[in-house]
């Protein structure tokens, strides 16, 4: 009995110690405000990189548009702090600015409905006729242009559609001209063809993720149910998977057509000659020239299209799969 005495209290002074060396209060409560509130949870989880996001690049942006109402300095080329809208009027009136702006839209726009035509078949057969064990390896080696620098792609591209006699060994009789043209025979050189090639190959990994994990999630008891009641394989496309893969379409679109619509570098690489081909070229050499209120005047261009163009996807539900 006295045993019992004894051991009683050392039962409960180890208990003691047991909790006092757990979590404390407050962070037990913490936890539990956490479990029972998952949003709650979620949004402090959340709240940090978003802010960050929102400070940095949504502020960034902000602050362009607002540079873009400040006057010139002629003597030093620098912004003063006189208020003026010359520069956006400038901007929006600028028909040449305009004709190469559309361009830009319809160069982009080509960019994405090939990325599409594309992706399509590739990510069905991966997805869904490729044995279970290729998947897996077909999708690294769609994904593995990803890993190599932008700059070293664009200058490969370059060298691939360089044109026959298109340099220094090709003028010394010693062959010439870039792999299309040397090994095929044909090349469509610097024109802007070769900028929506260089383009779609760019992308292309973009819109082929989201469409093969829209296929993914596709039962295939849909497409054997269309087949047992006499669909053919374009009714099927047409009638069951095109409508469903619709989101991921919006959602790898808004990857290939804003990349495409702000890319300036490739289009200096893969073009020769001064012929402008995209919009970002004439941002970029205006504020060299140096005319950075102007230069973020012409900026307001591709924020219009970009912001209504993912007000159009979000109805869409590009968001849901991105």
């Amino acid at each position: 009995m006295g045993e019992r005495l004894v051991d009683a209290p050392s039962l409960s002074g180890t208990d003691t110690a047991g909790r006092a060396s757990g979590p404390s209060q407050p962070v037990r409560g913490l936890s539990r405000l956490f479990r029972r509130h998952r949003r709650l949870g979620l949004l402090s989880l959340l709240s940090p990189p978003v802010l960050w996001m929102l400070v940095i690049y949504i502020g960034s942006l902000v602050l362009l548009v607002i540079s873009a109402f400040f006057a010139l300095d002629p003597k030093s080329q620098k912004p003063t702090t006189e208020f003026t809208t010359a520069n956006i009027t400038d901007a929006l009136s600028n028909e040449s600015a305009i004709r190469l702006f559309l361009q830009t839209v319809v160069i982009a726009a080509i960019v994405t409905i090939s990325c599409v035509l594309i992706a399509l078949p590739t990510s069905f057969f991966i997805a869904k006729i490729a044995p279970r064990w290729m998947r897996r390896g077909l999708m690294v080696s769609i994904l593995l242009p990803l890993w190599a620098g932008y700059m070293v792609k664009t200058y490969a591209w370059r060298a691939m559609v360089a044109p026959a006699g298109g340099n220094k060994f090709a003028a010394e009789g010693r062959g010439g001209g870039g792999f299309l043209a040397s090994q095929l025979g044909w090349t469509p050189g610097f024109s802007k063809t070769s900028v929506v090639i260089a383009l779609v190959y760019l992308w292309l990994p973009y819109m082929v993720l989201p469409i093969y994990a829209g296929l993914e999630r596709l039962p295939t008891s849909l497409l054997d149910a269309a087949g047992d009641l006499g669909a053919r394989p374009m009714r099927t496309f047409r009638s069951v998977i095109f409508p469903l893969l619709l989101p991921s379409i919006a959602a790898g679109s808004i990857f290939t057509f804003s990349l495409s619509l702000g890319d300036y570098i490739l289009p200096r690489l893969v073009v020769d000659g001064k012929e402008r081909v995209m919009f970002g070229e004439l941002i970029n050499s205006t504020l060299g020239a140096p005319n950075q209120p102007l230069a973020a005047a012409f900026t307001v261009w591709p924020l219009l299209v970009i912001v209504m163009y993912l007000f159009a996807m979000k109805r869409a539900g590009a968001f849901d799969n991105l």
